[in-house]
């Protein structure tokens, strides 16, 4: 069933959001704040992996990078474009609509938690090349495994920052159901050196995802995901 992947991941979402509000009712603000640092350290080391996996290469007994001056211009771009269109700020009017629609108006964190959650299960490899699979062959054993991921990430940050975590089940079944709608148009464009610099730059989006759970709102995660489009097209310049 082509976009079973999807569905299963949002219900993963769902089920992990639910288990850790439960246990969070158990926890008083010093273990929450303490766990939410726990899982910002996490989501560091998750992005510095990924990016390092990409960057670094052994050659002989010498390790190399490379992808720097990509990184840099990709991130500079994207964050030129995303300033310009305040993404940041149109992701919390979203999110403030939803705790307005949900009977969350009291709760003060849900808009942090749902963008922090949200950027932390959107943005990666696994979401893009999962969805396409499911778009074209309805193979959704990616997304199976990046649902379980899912469950762990969101029920431990649930735990920790609240109810908000639960909705980054929507914009997940936006992109990854709107990506398994258009696989046929988008899998051309899923060469193995877009896919490089996707992950590459999506893992550096969660590192920073990682800074503001640790030290407080520091960076606008949102506005640099123009850099995710743009490292996709860097794969097709000639050079």
């Amino acid at each position: 069933m082509i976009g079973l992947g999807t569905i299963l991941n949002c219900a993963a979402i769902l089920a992990g959001g639910l288990l850790g509000l439960l246990f969070g009712k158990f926890m008083n603000d010093r273990l929450q704040d303490g766990l939410t640092k726990a899982c910002g350290i996490s989501v560091l080391f998750i992005g510095i992996a990924g990016a390092m996996e990409k960057m670094l290469s052994v050659e002989g007994t010498a390790l190399t990078g490379s992808g720097t001056m990509l990184l840099v211009g990709c991130l500079a771009l994207g964050a030129l474009v995303g300033e310009l269109l305040n993404i940041e700020a149109a992701f919390e009017r979203f999110g403030n609509w939803l705790k307005r629609k949900t009977g969350n108006a009291k709760d003060g964190g849900f808009v942090d938690a749902f963008v922090t959650a949200s950027f932390t299960v959107c943005i990666g490899a696994m979401a893009i090349v999962g969805a396409i699979e499911d778009g074209i062959s309805g193979n959704w054993s990616i997304l199976g495994a990046k649902a379980i991921l899912d469950l762990i990430i969101i029920m431990v940050m649930a735990c920790a920052m609240g109810k908000g975590c639960i909705f980054s089940a929507i914009p997940v079944g936006i992109l990854q159901g709107g990506v398994t709608l258009l696989a046929k148009l988008l899998q051309p464009l899923m060469t193995e050196a877009a896919l490089w610099n996707l992950s590459m730059v999506g893992s550096v989006l969660i590192f920073c995802v990682g800074i503001n759970l640790v030290w407080g709102k520091t960076v606008r995660v949102a506005n640099l995901l123009p850099a995710v489009i743009f490292a996709i097209a860097a794969a097709f310049l000639p050079i």
